[in-house]
């Protein structure tokens, strides 16, 4: 099979295309042709070196198939099933082995293209909208990046929970699809002579000069110190991604100051945490893209061989919605 090998810690440039064996699927596992592979921040991460892994890796954990065989222990699923997975290591390839328990049937209705784009993003908006902070009617909700994959997701699902949200965008473009995902009020940061002050002071003067109740901050070291700033009294930050590079270490007395607010950095396997939680949130989340209440946006696609230039799209802020690998 084709895959693609990430050869050493580095730029995109490591990225090669290689011929692997097809692989054997253990008892509990399921071997999937895969239609679309997922391309994340995290691949970038893993590829980059600051989390640290094996060199050569095939990289990838997301995406969409149909099932070619199943291993002796599973009962679950049959070869032909459509299927899309979060957490399969090794997604950039024609075949993945995917583990049946972290497995998503695809519904009716849902081609494996759009599922290929929804179990990250989408489940990752589904968790910080319903569990990391509700959001509630009548609640003011800054968006980071409301563009992007999850930026697109998660500004649709807290409008649908009654919140006004404001999106930070960099391009006209980006504020365009911000709106058309339900943001209210749209702030073009490239704008700003000084993101520190001037972007709370925008948020709080939309705000009645309260700021908001809730961050949702996928970008991390540019935006941190702004997002703080935003925050209303008691509010709460959600850092959950580093697209920018990672929020130094942080004096908590900073959160006294700020109004006795709240920093939380989550990660959706600590939402996921078993079959039953993974399986609720996928089927809300695949559900209502199939209903019509959810649009995914598949901003890019690119085929597999051109692993690294997806990568360059992504890092270079130059993509709204998913980016995929189509094999």
């Amino acid at each position: 099979m084709r895959a693609i090998h990430a050869t050493a810690a580095g730029g995109p440039e490591v990225l090669s295309v290689v011929d692997l064996p097809d692989p054997v699927p253990g008892p509990h596992d399921l071997l999937v042709e895969v239609a679309a592979a997922g391309v994340n921040f995290i691949d970038t991460y893993q590829r980059g070196g600051v989390y640290p892994m094996p060199f050569p890796h095939v990289p990838g954990s997301e995406g969409a198939g149909r099932v070619l065989a199943t291993g002796d222990a599973v009962t679950d699923f049959s070869p032909g099933d459509a299927v899309a997975w979060a957490a399969a290591p090794g997604s950039y390839a024609d075949q993945v082995l995917v583990p049946a328990d972290v497995a998503l049937p695809v519904p009716a209705g849902l081609d494996l293209v759009t599922a290929a784009a929804l179990p990250l993003q989408g489940m990752t908006a589904h968790y910080l909208v319903t569990s990391t902070y509700p959001v509630q009617d009548g609640d003011d909700v800054l968006v980071h990046a409301a563009a992007g994959g999850v930026g697109l997701l998660l500004t649709q699902m807290a409008t649908a929970r009654g919140a006004r949200v404001i999106g930070t965008v960099s391009t006209l473009e980006k504020e365009v699809l911000a709106r058309e995902a339900g943001a209210q009020e749209v702030i073009r940061y490239t704008e700003l002579d000084d993101l520190d002050t001037e972007l709370p002071a925008q948020v709080r003067e939309l705000t009645g000069g309260r700021g908001v109740h809730v961050v949702y901050d996928g970008v991390g070291r540019t935006t941190f110190d702004a997002s703080l700033a935003s925050l209303r009294r008691r509010g709460m930050l959600v850092l959950f991604g580093g697209s920018s590079g990672q929020v130094p270490p942080v004096d908590l007395q900073r959160l006294n100051r700020a109004g006795s607010v709240y920093v939380t950095r989550p990660t959706l396997g600590h939402y996921t945490a078993d079959r039953a939680e993974l399986l609720w949130r996928a089927e809300e989340v695949f559900g209502a893209v199939v209903a019509g209440r959810l649009r995914a946006r598949v901003g890019a696609t690119f085929p597999l061989a051109e692993a690294a230039e997806a990568h360059r799209a992504l890092e270079g802020r130059a993509t709204t919605g998913k980016v995929l690998l189509l094999t």
